[in-house]
């Protein structure tokens, strides 16, 4: 264990300090927006600022949004979905949701206070091209160096993961959706 922790500790010793990083969630498993709001949590442990922007995801009340909401002065919440964009049926509408959620996403970039934002089912809007993925990719990479940004939401773009220094992808091993049981409050919402 002594040759061990040598070998870890001169590991640790020459990595840099770091700062804010690019965290990409996707997949098709469970947890992506759930890693995240942990992630918020223990942001908020340490003080943090912390900005949602939920692109698809829509008015329905969340368990994650009435409990960030304790929070008050240090988390700023924007719901701007409209819900599944299998239930909207109107691709213009859902075009201009989305856009209205990056520019939301620009204005919190640039605001010195936050530390995180989570941009919460980005790569939906990034997958059904609602926003111009070569411009959106662009402002994540010129974000301000202390601000970290976590992209959740299934099939990220491969110039996402790219860009990306964090990437974790959820599998799938087992879900109970596949077994009969619906979504569940406490559990996927």
């Amino acid at each position: 264990m002594e040759k061990r922790k040598a070998v870890q500790d001169a590991e640790v010793a020459s990595k840099s300090a770091g700062g804010g990083l690019l965290i990409v969630h996707t997949g098709p498993g469970k947890g992506k927006s759930t890693a995240a709001w942990g992630l918020a949590l223990r942001a908020l442990g340490h003080g943090w600022r912390v900005g949602v922007v939920q692109f698809i995801k829509g008015g329905r009340e969340t368990g994650e949004r009435a409990a960030f909401a304790c929070f008050r002065d240090q988390v700023s919440w924007h719901t701007m979905g409209e819900g599944f964009t299998w239930e909207t049926q109107d691709k213009e509408r859902d075009i201009q949701a989305a856009q209205a959620a990056w520019a939301k996403a620009r204005e919190l970039m640039a605001d010195p206070g936050i530390r995180l934002l989570i941009l919460d089912e980005l790569n939906i809007a990034l997958r059904y091209d609602y926003l111009p993925l070569a411009a959106v990719i662009e402002a994540l990479k010129a974000r301000r160096p202390e601000l970290t940004v976590v992209v959740t939401g299934r099939n990220a773009k491969p110039e996402l993961i790219a860009a990306a220094d964090c990437v974790t992808e959820m599998g799938v091993v087992k879900h109970h959706f596949a077994a009969g049981f619906k979504a569940q409050e406490g559990i996927e919402f």
